[in-house]
C-alpha cells in the first residue's frame, strides 16, 4: 500500500504516519495537493488521505483529469457532520476524523488494500499447485495464473512475488476489466504532457511504476485484441512507449497475468494473440477451485471465523461438525471470494457457543448450503431447497431473530446496524460486512428511496418505522 498524506493534519501527521505504517503502508508526505499531483505523476500511489482544508472540490475533478482512479479520504480535527458531509459530497471516499484512530485507520486501510488477503491452505492438491509456484519464483519467466473467478488467483501472484528475488521492489496490479479500454493504454504505458486532452502533464504508467519489480495484469483476457499488440513488444523488448512520446523507455520488471478464461479457446476465437499468450504462459499456474480443496475449506473457514469475530470485536466460535459439514459439501462457485463473506455473515448471525448450521445464511436467504438439510450430520445426508414452511419448523436452529423476516429484512438491518456501529463510516462498515464500497453504496441508495433513514458519516442514525 502506497499512502500519500496531504497536508498537516493539524500537528496530527506523525501520529497518523506512523499508525500506516504499522500497518505496512509505505506513506510519503505532500504539503499540498499540487506537491501530491506531482507525486502521482512521477510514481503513483494506491491512496490520497487528505485534509479538508486542502480544497478537496478542487483535487477529484483534477485526478479525474489526469485519469488517476485512486481513492481520496478526507482527515480533520473532529467528527463534524457537516464537514464529514461536505468532504463526501466533493468526491471523497470517507471521513477520517483526527486524532487518528488505530483501528479506523487499519480498516480503511484493508479496505482500500489488496494485500490484505492471507494465503492460507492445507489440502494436498493446493500444496501440488504452491510448490510448483515456489520453484519457478526465483525465476524471471513469465507466469500465467489461471482458475475460476474467486480461487485467489492474485493471492498466487503475490506469493510469487514474494518468493522471487525482486520481493523488496513493487508489486504493482492492473485490473485490465475494470479500466475502460480507451484509459487501459496510458494507465500501463503512462502518456507525454499534451498526448491527449486533459493530458496536462507528463505521467508514468504501471510499467515504470513497476520497475524493478512485478507487474500483474490481472485479468488479461478481457484486453482489447488492439492493446496486446503493444503490450507484446512491452513482454519482449522489456521497453515501452508512453502515449504521445517520441523514444522508447526501458523497464525492468516482471510480468504475471492471470485469466478466469480459457486463453486456448480466446486465442481460436480471434480475441487472444497467440504469439502473446506463448509469452505469458512460460509457466502455467492453475489454481483449482474451492470445491476440489475440501481441507482448505475448513481451515479458510476457521481462518474466517476467527478474524471477523476480532474485527466485529465478538467472541470467536469455532464451527460445529454440522455447519462444518454443510460448508464442505457445497460447490462454491464463487470460491474462497463466497465462503468468506458467508462465514462473515455467520460470525454476525451466530447466537450459541459455536456457528451451527442457522447462522449460515446465504445471499438468496437459504439457511442452508447446496441443497443439504440444516442439522445434517454428513454430507451425504441431501435434501431438496427448504421451502417457507419446513423453514419455519427448523426456527429453533436459527437465531430467534431471524425467524419471520424476509432475506431482504434480514440484510437491511445487518447493514444499517452495522452502519450505525461504525458511526456512518462507509468504509469500516464494508470491511466489516464483507462487501465492497460501491455494493454498500447501492444497497444505501436503494434504503434511501425506501424511505429508511440511513446513518451519515460522524452520527449513528436511526432506522424509519419499515
Amino acid at each position: 500500500m502506497r499512502l500519500i498524506i496531504v497536508g498537516t493534519l493539524e500537528g496530527q501527521l506523525g501520529a497518523a504516519s506512523q499508525i500506516a505504517m504499522d500497518r505496512g503502508a509505505h506513506v510519503t508526505h505532500a504539503k499540498n495537493c499540487d506537491t501530491a499531483l506531482a507525486i502521482l505523476r512521477s510514481r503513483g500511489a494506491d491512496l490520497l488521505m487528505v485534509e479538508v482544508s486542502e480544497d478537496i472540490p478542487s483535487l477529484i475533478p483534477r485526478l479525474r483529469a489526469e485519469h488517476f482512479s485512486i481513492p481520496v479520504i478526507a482527515c480533520g480535527i473532529g467528527t463534524d457532520p457537516k464537514i464529514a458531509a461536505e468532504a463526501v459530497r466533493s468526491g471523497a471516499k470517507e471521513y477520517v476524523p483526527m486524532p487518528p484512530d488505530a483501528e479506523l485507520i487499519a480498516a480503511v486501510l484493508e479496505a482500500i488494500s489488496e494485500d490484505s488477503q492471507s494465503f492460507i491452505y492445507r489440502d494436498q492438491v493446493m500444496k501440488n499447485v504452491v510448490a510448483l509456484a515456489e520453484q519457478v519464483a526465483p525465476s524471471e519467466a513469465s507466469i500465467l495464473v489461471t482458475g475460476e473467478s474467486g480461487t485467489g488467483k492474485e493471492v498466487m501472484a503475490r506469493f510469487v512475488h514474494e518468493k522471487s528475488r525482486r520481493k523488496n521492489k513493487a508489486f504493482i496490479a492492473v485490473n485490465c476489466a475494470a479500466i475502460p479500454e480507451n484509459l487501459l493504454e496510458s494507465e500501463l504505458f503512462g502518456h507525454e504532457k499534451g498526448a491527449f486532452t486533459g493530458a496536462v502533464a507528463r505521467r508514468v504508467g504501471k510499467f515504470e511504476e513497476a520497475d524493478g519489480g512485478t507487474l500483474l495484469l490481472d485479468e488479461i483476457s478481457e484486453m482489447d485484441v488492439r492493446l496486446q499488440a503493444k503490450l507484446l513488444r512491452a513482454v519482449q523488448e522489456r521497453q515501452i512507449d508512453r502515449v504521445g512520446g517520441s523514444k522508447p523507455v526501458d523497464v525492468n520488471i516482471r510480468i504475471i497475468a492471470t485469466s478466469n478464461r480459457n486463453l486456448q479457446e480466446a486465442v481460436k476465437a480471434g480475441d487472444f494473440r497467440e504469439d502473446l499468450f506463448f509469452r505469458l504462459n512460460v509457466v502455467n499456474l492453475c489454481v483449482p477451485p474451492l470445491r476440489e480443496r475440501p481441507a482448505d475449506i475448513k481451515v479458510l473457514a476457521a481462518h474466517f471465523a476467527s478474524k471477523y469475530a476480532e474485527v466485529n470485536h465478538l467472541p470467536v466460535r469455532e464451527i460445529n461438525d454440522d455447519a462444518m459439514n454443510m460448508l464442505t459439501a457445497h460447490d462454491w462457485p464463487g470460491n474462497v471470494r463466497e465462503l468468506e463473506n458467508a462465514i462473515h455473515r455467520s460470525v454476525l448471525l451466530a447466537s450459541g457457543d459455536t456457528i451451527a448450521p442457522g447462522a449460515i445464511l446465504l445471499p438468496d436467504g437459504s439457511g442452508q448450503l447446496s441443497g443439504m438439510q440444516i442439522g445434517a450430520s454428513s454430507p451425504s445426508e441431501v435434501s431438496a431447497p427448504l421451502s417457507h414452511s419446513a423453514g419455519e419448523a427448523y426456527g429453533a436452529a436459527m437465531p430467534a431473530q431471524l425467524v419471520g423476516k424476509t432475506v431482504a429484512e434480514v440484510e437491511r438491518d445487518l447493514i444499517i446496524d452495522t452502519l450505525s456501529h461504525c458511526l456512518g463510516n462507509r468504509t469500516h462498515a464494508a470491511n466489516i460486512l464483507g462487501i465492497s464500497i460501491r455494493t454498500l453504496r447501492n444497497k444505501l441508495n436503494q434504503y434511501n428511496s425506501d424511505g429508511v433513514t440511513v446513518p451519515q458519516p460522524g452520527d449513528a442514525g436511526s432506522r424509519a418505522p419499515v
